[in-house]
């Protein structure tokens, strides 16, 4: 994560899974256990995924159908309180490993491999905002996605 105005502390596991409690409790939500499995479901996957992949992880892990719908609900809310992000041009959701820090979402999507990145670098989206700002938009959410190769793809490509 570069470029970011401040030093962010990435939480893993357990630490993550409190981090992201006390922050949806702070902001008056309640931590039920249907929310901590979709937070754990999406915080091993490592990697982008949908409300359907979630659905169907939790499913097995309940051993009971849970519906998309539902799992939806619980990512829009954590999409509004910063514990997830969301990957637009996917459809999908990765968990913010800094709850509680909020930045303008920039994302390295490898093409090949599916392989995606989080990062923050609040210049680049600052100069959006007042690129924006100067053709008199009022950006609410900027949302950046670099498509192309990742490292590992790139160099076995070439």
């Amino acid at each position: 994560m570069a470029d970011a105005d401040h030093t962010h502390f990435a939480c893993r596991d357990a630490a993550l899974v409190d981090a992201a409690s006390k922050v949806l409790i702070a902001d008056g939500e309640q931590w039920t256990e249907m929310r901590e499995k979709v937070f754990e479901i999406l915080a091993a996957s490592g990697q982008p995924l949908s409300a359907y992949d979630v659905a169907d992880r939790l499913s097995g892990l309940l051993e009971r159908r849970i519906a998309p719908n539902s799992v939806y609900r619980i990512l829009d809310l954590f999409v509004a309180r910063n514990l997830a992000l969301r990957v637009e041009s996917r459809n999908a959701f990765l968990v913010n490993v800094h709850p509680g820090c909020v930045h303008d979402c920039m994302f390295l999507i490898c093409e090949r491999c599916g392989k995606t990145e989080h990062m923050d670098d609040d210049r680049a989206t600052r100069s959006v905002r007042e690129a924006a700002g100067r053709n008199g938009f009022v950006p609410s959410r900027p949302i950046i996605e670099v498509l192309g190769l990742c490292r590992d793809c790139a160099q076995s490509a070439g």
